[in-house]
C-alpha cells in the first residue's frame, strides 16, 4: 500500500490513486457516507399532508438517498469526489429530491455526472433566475458558483450521480427553507413526464444567503 503523502524539497504532497466508482453509487475506498430517510426530509416537500402520509405508510427509515465521498486532504485546492444514489419516488405529484444547498463559500462550483437513471438538477440564484437541466447516463452538469442547486429523480430506478467540488466549499442548507422552498417545483405532468412549475410558496433568497 502506498503511503498517504511524499516528500519533495521540504513540500508535502497528497498521493495520488485511483479510485473505483460503480454505477449503483458504491465508492471503493470511500471516506465517508451518510444516509438521507423520509424521516429526515419534513419540510422539503411543499404537500405537508402528503408528506406526513408518506411518513405513517412508508415508515420515517425509508432510504431516499445516500451519499458516499472520498475525501484527499482539506487543504487549499483539495476536493471531494462523491457519489448520490437516490431511489425514486413522488410525494404528491412532486418527484423526489434532495435537501439540496448552497455551498457556504458561495463561490464555489461543483460538477455533477449521471451514472445511471434520469433525473434533473434544479438551480436557482439568489438575484431570482431559475433552471431545471435534464441528466441521463453520460450527461454531465455544471454547477457554477452562486447556484443554489438541488437533484431531483424524476424516473423509476435510482437516480446514480457522482460529484466532485471544493473540500473548503461547506453546504448551506437552511436557506431553501428559509426561502420557503426552490422557486419551481418538479412535478409529473399529464403524459407520464416531468415538468417544472413555479413554487407559489417561494418568497425568495434576498437577504437569505448568509
Amino acid at each position: 500500500m502506498t503511503s498517504q503523502n511524499t516528500r519533495s524539497s521540504g513540500i508535502q504532497y497528497d498521493e495520488p490513486r485511483g479510485v473505483r466508482v460503480s454505477t449503483s453509487g458504491r465508492i471503493r475506498g470511500r471516506s465517508g457516507l451518510y444516509d438521507k430517510h423520509l424521516s429526515h426530509m419534513s419540510g422539503v416537500y411543499r404537500d405537508a399532508d402528503a408528506y406526513r402520509d408518506a411518513v405513517s405508510a412508508q415508515g420515517g427509515d425509508t432510504l431516499v438517498y445516500r451519499v458516499e465521498e472520498n475525501r484527499v486532504g482539506d487543504g487549499d485546492g483539495a476536493l471531494i469526489l462523491g457519489t448520490s444514489t437516490m431511489q425514486p419516488g413522488r410525494i404528491s405529484a412532486e418527484f423526489a429530491v434532495t435537501r439540496g444547498h448552497l455551498h457556504r463559500r458561495a463561490d464555489r462550483a461543483e460538477v455533477y455526472h449521471c451514472l445511471a437513471g434520469h433525473g434533473v438538477m434544479l438551480l436557482d440564484t439568489v438575484t431570482g433566475q431559475s433552471r431545471a437541466l435534464e441528466m441521463t447516463p453520460g450527461i454531465a452538469v455544471h454547477v457554477p458558483g452562486g447556484w443554489v442547486h438541488r437533484s431531483v429523480n424524476v424516473g423509476d430506478e435510482p437516480l446514480v450521480t457522482t460529484f466532485v467540488y471544493n473540500a473548503d466549499a461547506g453546504q448551506n442548507y437552511d436557506i431553501i427553507a428559509r426561502a420557503g422552498g426552490m422557486s419551481q417545483l418538479i412535478v409529473a405532468d399529464d403524459d407520464g413526464g416531468w415538468a417544472s412549475i413555479p413554487n407559489p410558496d417561494h418568497i425568495g433568497y434576498v437577504g437569505t444567503a448568509r
